[in-house]
């Protein structure tokens, strides 16, 4: 798939792994519009992306999808590439009386159905294009679950199945790929509280998206994903211990 010219919506595109595909993809010419909630983030990314269209934007408020679908319809009607990227975890543990209810319920809402309802949305305007895309950016961790980010992993996981799914059916009668970007442990903000300074650089995450996009590979395994992903099929049980050493310890 081509990496210019296209049209691209990037959800939480205001810092970090969303930022620095905006970043990249502005670079190649493509028209950009990214969204986020926090309004100084989306300051300061306007500021550095000028080319880029910045759009206050919650991707888990139905009535602000609506606005935002409209907006799109209206004046990007040419929208063929979509990067879901918004997300939402919280460190905690499930023994102790930390509301794993309450993170898991915003965690699935944020990084799953939120996805599920915006891809549904503006799968009309996609099936316009010569060639459309989708993009999910999903985690290292949909494979073994890290104990400390349980409910985040399963909300991931899930995104997973339906990314798979979602391939499967556009690939019948539509022209729209269907991508997942899987990242290790990236360093940004987002990460922080779960020692994202060890992690990878999320410019390093945007630049492997753009490759695989170029080369049509459709499951995106970046870092140390694609050791984990592995793992998990031979011995499910050892890729849990391998996420959980320091829990272990």
């Amino acid at each position: 798939m081509k990496t210019t010219d296209n049209t691209v919506l990037i959800t939480g595109g205001s810092a970090g792994i969303g930022f620095e595909i905006a970043k990249a993809l502005v670079e190649k010419g493509n028209k950009v519009i990214i969204t986020g909630r926090d309004a100084s983030r989306l300051e300061s990314a306007q500021k550095q992306l000028k080319d880029a269209v910045v759009i206050p934007f919650d991707v888990t408020d139905a009535q602000q999808v609506e606005q935002l679908v409209q907006r799109l319809n209206q004046e990007f009607p040419e929208l063929n590439v979509v990067v879901n990227n918004a997300g939402k975890a919280f460190l905690h543990h499930l023994s102790n009386n930390t509301n794993s209810f309450g993170a898991a319920s915003e965690e699935i809402l944020t990084n799953y159905l939120s996805i599920v309802r915006l891809n549904e949305e503006l799968l009309p305007l996609l099936n316009k294009q010569q060639e459309g895309a989708i993009v999910n950016v999903s985690s290292m961790v949909a494979f073994a679950p890290p104990v400390m980010l349980s409910t985040y992993a399963a909300s991931k996981a899930a995104l997973h199945s339906y990314t798979q799914s979602l391939r499967l059916t556009l690939s019948k009668n539509t022209s729209i790929r269907v991508f997942e970007l899987i990242p290790p442990l990236v360093n940004t903000a987002f990460s922080k509280e779960i020692g994202g300074g060890q992690g990878i650089s999320p410019a390093v995450v945007a630049e492997e998206l753009l490759k695989a996009m170029e080369r049509e590979e459709h499951e995106i395994h970046v870092g140390d994903t694609a050791q984990i992903s592995a793992l998990s099929r031979k011995s499910p049980q050892e890729a849990l211990m391998v996420m959980n050493q320091s829990f272990l310890n």
